[in-house]
């Protein structure tokens, strides 16, 4: 049994011994978390940071602001379908509680993508690989065990309840001082670096671990281990984490089309394998009838895509409830997805197969990927050489780019490696590229 009245909770990070909500508030305490991350510089460069294709040239596809705010959505959607069906318990305590699951998982879906570096997931892996075989490979027995995998590991998840949470320089405490139930919803695997099997899969680094464990505990989060430190999800990871699997796996499929990547056809075959031809026969009529009244073909994608996502957020929300009710495993994270019916599970197996043939492994996917390999590594060796022996002539220089937010109390070589890691994976493609050309000398400011 969900115990939903200590995993919702209005306690703000840093701000614990304060009281924010009156009588005369038109907005929620969760839905303050969400206008707090959608007014904040590091929610704005999103709109510079790549999705999965490169940023547009003449034709716009997804970034990941716009892919956060889609993602927000359909948060938004599953949290209140849920919300409404346990409505129907007599508690009424629960019921109030629960009425707010909409707006934290919202929350939480907008701010989930934070942490994440320039040039997509293969920004992740960049930095990943600088540690383990590039030249931050160096400075492994200069830090702990755990403090290590936590560079070879680099998550974006995990950067992002740090940048969430951590109190950079000349910052207030708490960081974006958010509810600890939205911050607890945002952390997909609730471990630290050292038990994620030498995956980018954990959710704290070693600087945020008793943080999290503060948020767990006042949460009532179930423990599994203590060191290294593990806890169960706070469920609504789960809702969170579906509507971001929604997203990412059907709108690539749509940009995939408007690129000519796929061609109407395949697109259409895609979006109606969803569709059961006998028991959504109601549904198919309908998508054909106003098909009939639109030729223009990336509109026709746009509204296959549209009934798809409506789908997949009635049976994702279908699943949680059911599970609702049912004794957390301990063992393995199921995501909802993993327990689509048919035919969806089928239809999103091969939406998978051919992203990962197709999409994926296009052209100018692949240039990005390479290039941010390129880009990341050579800044984080010239950033980290010089924060590590600060008093050379070229240190002194590339230390006055750093903006002081990065600042790290924490002089030891785990904390400087951190201060440059912060403000690498901050930077959008464009700040990197142009950094990049400039420390390289490729390019010269003021020179075309």
């Amino acid at each position: 049994m969900i115990k939903w009245d200590t995993l919702i909770a209005d306690c703000r990070l840093g701000l614990e011994d304060r009281i924010f909500q009156n009588e005369d508030d038109i907005r929620s305490i969760f839905q303050r978390d969400y206008d707090r991350i959608i007014f904040s510089s590091p929610f704005r460069r999103l709109q510079d940071k790549t999705q999965v294709f490169p940023l547009p040239g003449s034709i716009f596809v997804h970034n990941r602001l716009t892919h956060s705010l889609e993602v927000a959505s359909v948060g938004r959607s599953l949290g209140n379908l849920v919300a409404s069906a346990i409505k129907k318990s007599a508690d009424p305590l629960l019921q109030n509680m629960t009425s707010e699951i909409g707006s934290i998982v919202s929350a939480a879906c907008l701010a989930h993508d934070l942490g994440n570096p320039p040039f997509g997931h293969s920004g992740e892996y960049a930095i990943a690989d600088f540690f383990k075989r590039g030249g931050g490979a160096k400075y492994q027995f200069e830090v702990t065990k755990e403090q290590w995998t936590d560079f070879t590991c680099f998550e974006g998840n995990a950067n992002a309840f740090r940048v969430l949470s951590h109190q950079f320089s000349g910052k207030r405490n708490g960081g974006f001082a958010l509810t600890y139930s939205t911050l607890a919803s945002i952390v997909k695997y609730p471990f630290e670096s050292s038990l994620a099997g030498g995956k980018p899969k954990f959710g704290f680094f070693q600087s945020e671990k008793e943080l999290f464990r503060k948020i767990a505990t006042q949460l009532g989060m179930v423990q599994l281990s203590d060191s290294p430190l593990q806890y169960m999800r706070h469920p609504l990871v789960y809702l969170v984490e579906a509507a971001d699997d929604i997203c990412y796996q059907i709108m690539d499929v749509e940009d995939a089309h408007k690129l000519k990547i796929l061609t109407y056809s395949e697109t259409e075959t895609l979006f109606l394998n969803f569709f059961n031809p006998i028991e959504d026969l109601e549904t198919l009529n309908n998508i054909a009838a106003n098909l009939k009244l639109v030729s223009d073909e990336n509109e026709r994608i746009a509204y296959f895509r549209a009934m798809v996502i409506g789908k997949l957020t009635r049976e994702c929300a279908t699943q949680f409830i059911s599970r609702i009710n049912e004794d957390q495993r301990t063992d393995n994270i199921i995501p909802l997805f993993n327990s689509l019916p048919e035919p969806s599970k089928q239809a999103m197996d091969l939406v998978k197969e051919v992203s990962f043939d197709k999409i994926y492994n296009d052209r100018a996917v692949v240039e990005i990927e390479i290039a941010g390999y390129k880009i990341l590594g050579t800044l984080l060796e010239a950033f980290i050489s010089a924060v590590v022996e600060p008093d050379s002539f070229l240190s002194k220089k590339l230390l006055s780019l750093i903006p002081s937010q990065y600042t790290n109390p924490d002089q030891t070589m785990y904390g400087k490696i951190q201060s440059v890691v912060d403000f690498v994976s901050g930077m959008t493609d464009l700040f990197a590229l142009n950094l990049y050309r400039t420390i390289t000398g490729m390019e010269l400011p003021g020179i075309g």
